[in-house]
């Protein structure tokens, strides 16, 4: 069993006054007159997951997909249940957030892949592979700030993209870039996919879905639908957006 999770549930508690200073907030919560509504974006998910699956994640835009990326990646605590991991996870969430906009992309790479767990010898033996990946040539050596969102994607993806790991959380990064970009990102995950990778895939693209993944969780406002054959539920899904 690579993951297994055991009723997740995510809680945020949300002000419901309406203050609009920071001087009527500390006056609210020192009088202890605050007032919270509780929002769940996940609400007692429970799954597992077998060596070198692909699995789907789909649902509506709200209804916990990305929380739950999170919480399988560590980057955010369940307030209730729990997540077993088996290997070493690379999280391509959110591409580009590790990066500092006044350091150029080559001191971004040493950067960024610390981040990621890489050791600086690695990242030295990969750096030209990046580099001609990203296909940003000259402009590595200025700073990111002046970079495209086009740039920025493709170079946090060429870093992210370069270990085999035993679990690949991926969030709608295959969207990085232009057609050909893509295409090479889709090349890359099938290589990683090739060697056993066991991957969890947020995706809008329902086709992708239905051509890479064995198996579909289907998220609705934090809870699960279903979880079952991709076809099947693909369907079942799309369905329910055409209303």
């Amino acid at each position: 069993m690579m993951i297994k999770a055991e009723n997740i549930t995510v809680c945020y508690r949300m002000a419901n006054d309406k203050i609009q200073s920071i001087k009527e907030y500390l006056v609210a919560l020192l009088k202890r007159k605050l007032k919270y509504d509780e929002f769940r974006a996940l609400q007692d998910v429970s799954f597992e997951i077998e060596k070198g699956e692909v699995i789907g994640i789909v649902g509506s835009n709200g209804a916990g997909k990305s929380t739950l990326l999170k919480v399988i990646s560590g980057i955010l605590r369940p307030t209730t249940g729990s997540v077993t991991l088996e290997g070493n996870v690379v999280p391509m969430l959110e591409l580009g957030s590790g990066f500092d906009f006044d350091l150029s992309g080559r001191e971004n790479i040493f950067l960024n892949g610390a981040i990621l767990g890489y050791s600086e010898k690695f990242l030295k033996e990969k750096y030209d592979e990046i580099v001609e990946f990203s296909e940003l040539g000259e402009f590595i050596d200025i700073p990111v700030r002046n970079y495209s969102s086009g740039m920025i994607m493709r170079l946090a993806f060429s870093i992210a993209s370069q270990v085999v790991p035993d679990i690949l959380i991926v969030d709608e990064i295959l969207a990085v870039g232009d057609a050909a970009f893509q295409e090479k990102s889709y090349a890359r995950m099938m290589e990683l996919m090739s060697h056993g990778t066991t991957v969890l895939l947020v995706s809008h693209n329902i086709d992708q879905v239905r051509r890479l993944c064995d198996r579909v969780i289907w998220l609705d406002h934090g809870k699960v639908v279903a979880i079952g054959e991709t076809e099947e539920l693909c369907d079942a899904y799309m369905k329910t957006q055409q209303r």
